[in-house]
């Protein structure tokens, strides 16, 4: 990959809250673990991933493309479901955490899947996804917390399909934001038969879109993403097929990415380890 340094614009409200940090003024929030997929489809011209821009309402990244996520709910890691494919155990060593929190946290992988973009990584058995049907009731009563997502599945006697997912990337929001997020990242080819939701209530569009075609629009200031979005496209660009986006993932070691700040004086720069591309550079006087 290519990790040569540019000067990107510093965020509005950065400023003044880094400076914060900086002088112990502000006390970084603690962040909630959160999960995201990339789910991906084949196409003629390579692999396309699910984007969702999210509503200009939205308290946490207004206006920006991004995978479907959320937060982990503690209670997926309460109640025992059928589970095939890697176990909380392994999905721990894998994730970094303990077992408990890595089914939570894979369990908030699947949910989000199911939730926004209407695609169920769960089945009968160890060796099949659920057919297509009316789930609009059960993903409204998901996203309105009324029950669990291990409680759907137990409900439903259906097996979490955790083979189906890849894991990919750890990134944690910097100390100086005002939400804070833990989240990980996941690869999910679309399961046979079933088909991505066109709306999302958190959305106000969604596309199917190569890598590059997102990395390029971006580039191009036509898709707003953050840092971690635009770097997963970035590091997916070489596949040619969902396949071998996921047996990718086998490979990778996912270790947590946090940007860090340096202030001296008006001079500022923020910077994620190992992702020099990223790199924010410049004078921002405290007036300004």
């Amino acid at each position: 990959m290519d990790h040569r340094a540019t000067t990107l614009p510093m965020p509005p409200g950065w400023p003044a809250r880094i400076r914060a940090v900086d002088s112990g003024v502000l006390t970084p929030p603690e962040p909630r673990l959160a999960a995201t997929v990339v789910l991906l489809r084949d196409a003629a011209d390579g692999p396309q991933a699910y984007l969702l821009r999210r509503r200009t309402s939205m308290a946490f990244a207004a206006g920006m493309y991004a995978y479907p996520g959320g937060g982990v709910d503690p209670r997926d890691a309460e109640v025992e479901t059928g589970w095939a494919g890697p176990t909380p155990e392994q999905w721990a060593d894998r994730l970094g955490v303990d077992a408990r929190t890595a089914r939570a946290v894979v369990c908030a992988a699947v949910r989000e899947t199911f939730e926004e973009a209407g695609v169920l990584l769960a089945g009968p058995d160890a060796g099949s996804v659920a057919a297509p049907r009316d789930w609009s009731a059960e993903r409204a009563a998901l996203e309105a917390h009324e029950l669990s997502f291990a409680e759907f599945l137990r409900d439903h006697g259906l097996v979490l399909r955790s083979d189906l997912l890849g894991g990919w990337a750890r990134w944690i929001t910097p100390e100086f934001e005002e939400r804070r997020y833990d989240t990980w990242f996941f690869v999910a080819a679309l399961p046979p038969g079933q088909d991505a939701a066109l709306e999302v209530g958190e959305a106000d569009r969604v596309a199917w879109l190569t890598p590059a075609e997102a990395v390029r629009g971006h580039a191009e200031g036509r898709f707003g993403m953050l840092p971690p979005t635009v770097t997963v496209l970035r590091e997916l660009s070489f596949a040619r097929s969902a396949a071998e986006a996921l047996a990718a993932a086998a490979d990778r070691t996912v270790e947590p990415v946090l940007g860090r700040a340096e202030v001296r004086g008006d001079h500022m720069t923020v910077r994620w380890p190992g992702y020099e591309e990223l790199t924010i550079d410049g004078e921002f006087p405290e007036d300004s």
